[in-house]
C-alpha cells in the first residue's frame, strides 16, 4: 500500500486533531493533473459519518478523495484533515485517514495476507515479528485467520478487496476513504463488503457510481467538471443526477 513513512511526528500546533467534527475542509481548492484542471475553487466542510462523492467518468471525483490523505495537493487554496494543512502533515495522514483503491492488485505490495496487514503495523512503529503477530490477531478478530498465510494473488477479488480494507483498518484511522470500491465485485462480494463497512465505526467518504449503494449515506456530492453541481441528502441529489443522465442520453440519441 502507497504509504509514506509515518516515524516523524508534526509539530503539535500544525497536527492533526481526531477529536474535530469537521473532519475535512477545502478552502477554494484548484488541483492541476496532466496539464488539465480536473478541481476548480472547490470551497466545502465535510463532517457527516457517511457521505458519498458521485459524478461522471473525469469529473474530479477521484482527485477530490485523493486530497484527503495525501495522495495528490492542492495547486491553489487549502486542504485541512482534521484541522492540519494537508501539505504539512502529509507524512502523518495515513494513520488518520485510510485510503482503499478501486483495485485492490494496485494497493496490496506483500506477498501473503498477513504480511499485507502486518505493514500497517510497522508503519506505527510495531517491529516486524510484534506487528505479524498483530496482523494475525486482527484477521482472527474479522472472521478472516484462515487468510492469514494465502497469497494475496491467489483470493478471489471480493477477498482481495476485504484484505485492503483491513490492512488500512489495522492502522486505526479516524476516516475511511474509498474510491470505487466494488467496481470489480458482483452484488454478493458487493452487499458483504458493505454490511461490514456499515458496522465500523470510522467515518467514511467513498466515491461510488452504483447509487443503490450509497441511498443511506449521510450526504451526497455530485461532482462536475471539477466542480460541485450538487450538495445534499440523497433524496435530493440522487433523483436529480440520474434525471440530468437520462437527459444526456436522450440529448445523445440520434433516433
Amino acid at each position: 500500500m502507497a504509504f509514506w513513512s509515518t516515524s516523524r511526528t508534526p509539530d503539535a500546533a500544525v497536527a492533526c486533531d481526531p477529536r474535530r467534527a469537521d473532519y475535512a475542509v477545502f478552502d477554494d481548492v484548484s488541483v492541476t493533473r496532466g496539464g488539465k484542471t480536473v478541481l476548480s475553487g472547490l470551497t466545502l466542510t465535510l463532517s457527516e459519518r457517511r457521505v458519498a462523492v458521485i459524478g461522471l467518468n473525469g469529473s474530479g471525483k477521484s482527485s477530490l478523495v485523493r486530497l484527503l490523505n495525501g495522495l495528490l495537493l492542492p495547486e491553489t487554496g487549502v486542504v485541512r484533515v482534521y484541522g492540519a494543512d494537508t501539505r504539512l502533515v502529509r507524512a502523518d495522514l495515513p494513520r488518520h485517514v485510510g485510503f482503499v483503491f478501486q483495485n485492490p492488485d494496485h494497493q496490496a505490495i506483500f506477498p501473503t495476507v498477513a504480511e499485507e496487514v502486518a505493514f500497517g503495523l510497522t508503519q506505527l512503529g510495531e517491529e516486524r515479528q510484534a506487528a505479524r503477530a498483530g496482523a494475525s490477531r486482527f484477521l482472527a478478530a474479522h472472521g478472516c485467520g484462515a487468510l492469514a498465510d494465502r497469497p494475496f494473488h491467489d483470493l478471489s477479488e471480493g477477498q482481495k478487496q476485504l484484505v485492503c480494507i483491513l490492512a488500512v483498518l489495522v492502522m486505526r484511522p479516524e476516516l475511511l476513504v474509498l474510491d470505487e470500491p466494488f467496481a470489480s465485485l458482483d452484488g454478493l462480494a458487493t452487499r458483504q463488503l458493505m454490511g461490514r463497512l456499515a458496522g465500523l465505526p470510522q467515518k467514511l467518504v467513498m466515491v461510488s457510481h452504483d447509487l443503490k449503494l450509497i441511498q443511506g449515506f449521510d450526504r451526497v456530492l455530485w461532482i462536475e467538471d471539477g466542480g460541485l453541481r450538487m450538495d445534499g441528502e440523497p433524496g435530493s441529489v440522487l433523483p436529480a443526477y440520474v434525471a440530468d443522465i437520462e437527459r444526456r442520453a436522450a440529448a445523445s440519441d440520434p433516433g
